[in-house]
């Protein structure tokens, strides 16, 4: 679940508490909390749900690994000349450049890879991470285009869209696992308590502003739509049979 209130608004409310036991004494803050109970318990509830900065980007490369899978499905299935269902790659493909590129990536080039910069830590793999997330959108902007005709059997097509595809697959897993091990481990000690607190409330506002209250949630229930149409939702279908 996501953030729905801030360190900042817990801590307010918390103030606001002590001041009323200072002026009021503790039967006016009874009757208060008698009063709003519920809304007492969700301010304690949602401080402790709050996630990083680093937990929340580590979430996101799981949508990313999900679209992954995916598109390696996508690859079996025009490899083996089956039928892939038209609207799945291009959607992925979209999900890709909404999700990922667009607001993903965005926040590790604006918030994380200048302050990297800055203190001269890690900026060869800084300067890899950008160029990555540059090849990738010029491949995703061909799975885009190409994905229609592809689905449609169109050899030129299919063969643009397998080499993006299998480029973009190869591209992206070490780079959200050396993202996960190397760099988001070593963002935090970059930053104060109170900035990368402050970078927590900035991500989850941004993420509000494109997707909309429960985006995250909205965005995987999306990936898992298209897992359902290409029949491999179900976990349990990937344990090996020993």
């Amino acid at each position: 679940m996501r953030r729905s209130t801030t360190r900042r608004r817990f801590l307010k409310g918390s103030s606001a508490l002590l001041a009323a036991t200072a002026v009021g004494g503790p039967l006016t803050v009874l009757a208060q909390e008698k009063s709003q109970p519920d809304k007492t318990k969700k301010s304690v509830d949602n401080k402790a749900e709050e996630v990083s900065p680093a937990e929340d980007l580590m979430r996101e490369h799981g949508v990313l690994d999900r679209v992954l899978l995916i598109y390696g499905e996508v690859l079996i299935r025009l490899h083996e000349g089956r039928t892939v269902p038209p609207e799945v790659l291009a959607s992925g493909a979209n999900l890709v450049r909404r999700f990922i590129e667009d607001y993903h990536e965005k926040l590790e080039e604006e918030y994380l890879f200048p302050r990297f910069e800055k203190a001269g830590k890690l900026v060869e793999l800084v300067q890899v991470l950008r160029q990555q997330h540059q090849a990738g959108r010029r491949l995703t902007e061909t799975i885009k285009h190409r994905a229609p005709a592809a689905t449609r059997k169109n050899a030129d097509d299919q063969k643009a869209v397998v080499e993006a595809v299998h480029s973009f697959i190869r591209l992206y897993r070490p780079h959200a696992a050396r993202e996960d091990t190397v760099l988001f481990p070593a963002f935090r000690p970059l930053v104060s308590s109170q900035e990368y607190d402050a970078l927590g409330e900035e991500f989850e506002d941004k993420e509000h502003a494109l997707f909309g209250d429960d985006g995250f949630e909205k965005i995987v229930a999306e990936v898992a739509q298209l897992e359902q149409t290409l029949g491999i939702y179900d976990l349990a279908q990937f344990t090996p049979q020993l």
